[in-house]
């Protein structure tokens, strides 16, 4: 699978978390907090399924992230414990949350894609979807179980 189709099929949360202050910040773009592009018209949530479906795994989208980005690979973790999916017209989509692991948040590298790093309570008036997904990745990263 390719990586437009990958991210076709994926949307992406990316955060960093700053162990030292306890800051949790997400990028925002012009068209929402999600990466590639915000959810699509009629996009329901779902249940997880018990194992990821083909064009889903997290490792493959990560890749297809950094090859549409150039973000560094090493700098991003993967967060499995985050599993969201949802029902569009075009199938299954799922959205991953990848963690930057930098003592600092990469602002020039968000700044360089158009976005700009901001704190959850900074973020009112988005999209209430992404909203709540970012909710749930704050508890999962900034809760203690990240």
């Amino acid at each position: 699978m390719n990586k437009t189709e990958l991210l076709s099929r994926n949307r992406v949360i990316h955060c960093h978390f700053d162990d030292y202050s306890h800051a949790l910040l997400f990028p925002r773009w012009a068209h929402g907090m999600l990466w590639p592009q915000a959810l699509p018209e009629g996009a329901e949530p779902m249940a997880a399924p018990a194992t990821d479906l083909p064009g889903h795994e997290a490792e493959a989208l990560k890749q297809a992230v950094v090859q549409d980005t150039g973000l560094n690979p090493d700098e991003l973790d993967c967060v499995g414990d985050f599993k969201a999916w949802f029902q569009t017209p075009d199938g299954p989509l799922r959205v991953h949350l990848l963690r930057f692991n930098t003592p600092d948040a990469p602002k020039p590298a968000i700044a360089a894609l158009g976005g700009t790093f901001k704190a959850l309570s900074e973020l009112r008036g988005g999209a209430m979807a992404e909203l709540l997904l970012l909710r749930e990745a704050f508890t999962l990263v900034g809760g203690g179980k990240g």
